[in-house]
């Protein structure tokens, strides 16, 4: 799998890296324990969705038909954070009719997605898009109080609020709106998401009110080393405030953002330079957390998506224990 970057012309998208996984290629659909249930996996900011082949591949081997958007943007969070936190969510709605449209009697999915049980998981900004397929809607209020917050405290992660909030007139726009709203954004979740899986996501766009209006289950992973999308910015407001039945929340301790990435087992000469901020981990061996990652939410979307009861009992909080990893949930 090729770990590609999405550098914007004259580039376009950039290989830094590659992995090895075990699926065959090309090969012809298991229709005999179909259908099976549908896992959108939206990839992090500008990163290309085979980057993350080593979760998509571990979730198909257990019965999930797996769907990856390539979202289109590059690596310029000027011009392209606040575009994205738009026209994301609509990516989502987009994979879901093109199902719908593949998987009708001659289709090519015919027999094969069951489009009624869904979720939805991502890294980072595909955090954010698996938030707000679930309901979660952005809050002015909110988002400008954090903002201030952040700036107040000279916390390092304020670079996202400076990229978004000059931009909040053009996000209006964009979504199609008159003005910023003085409350809560528009609702661009579909009825059909049944969990949620936001890795690092970035929930602090949404506030209280906004990640309240998610009524499904999540699993928010991320880890407390992560200066792009704080543990405090992402998964722990997120477990906080998400209204679904069960939640749970994974603290990889000291991990860093990139930990849930490719793992970069060959490293292209010339991105030898990318290598620490994309590949590296100050502390976590990589493979070790795909393997943690792979795990829960494995377990979880068994739960929640073909219910279960031996995967339900795994998340329970005296059956989560391992090394560097702190645990807690409701519902389990």
């Amino acid at each position: 799998y090729p770990y590609e970057i999405k550098l914007g012309a004259p580039l376009g998208m950039v290989t830094i890296a590659s992995s090895a996984g075990p699926a065959v290629q090309a090969a012809p659909f298991d229709l005999a324990h179909g259908p099976y249930p549908l896992v959108v996996l939206s990839p992090g900011f500008a990163i290309g969705a085979p980057a993350y082949g080593w979760l998509a591949e571990h979730l198909a081997s257990y019965g999930f038909v797996v769907i990856a958007p390539e979202h289109q943007e590059s690596l310029d969070p000027q011009n392209e954070l606040w575009r994205a936190a738009i026209t994301r969510p609509q990516d989502i709605l987009a994979v879901f009719a093109t199902v719908d449209a593949a998987a009708k009697p001659g289709g090519a999915l015919a027999g094969l997605v069951d489009g009624e049980e869904t979720a939805v998981i991502g890294h980072s900004y595909g955090g954010y898009t698996a938030l707000a397929a679930a309901g979660a809607q952005i809050d002015t209020p909110s988002l400008l109080a954090h903002c201030a917050a952040a700036a107040q405290a000279e916390d390092t992660a304020v670079w996202l609020c400076d990229m978004l909030l000059p931009h909040l007139g053009e996000m209006a726009d964009l979504a199609g709106l008159d003005a910023v709203p003085d409350g809560l954004w528009p609702d661009w979740s579909d009825p059909r998401v049944d969990a949620i899986v936001p890795l690092a996501g970035d929930a602090f766009f949404f506030g209280e009110p906004g990640l309240a209006q998610i009524d499904v289950p999540v699993l928010a992973i991320g880890g407390t080393l992560d200066g792009d999308t704080p543990f405090l910015w992402g998964p722990q407001p997120t477990y906080e405030h998400a209204a679904g039945p069960a939640k749970a929340l994974v603290a990889l301790n000291d991990a860093e953002h990139m930990i849930f990435s490719s793992s970069c087992d060959s490293i292209r000469w010339y991105a030898k330079p990318l290598a620490g901020e994309f590949c590296a981990d100050s502390v976590w061996d990589r493979d070790q957390a795909h393997d943690l990652v792979t795990h829960l939410t494995t377990a979880f979307l068994l739960a929640e998506l073909k219910r279960e009861s031996d995967a339900a009992a795994a998340l329970a909080p005296q059956a989560v224990e391992f090394p560097g990893v702190a645990y807690e949930a409701q519902g389990y």
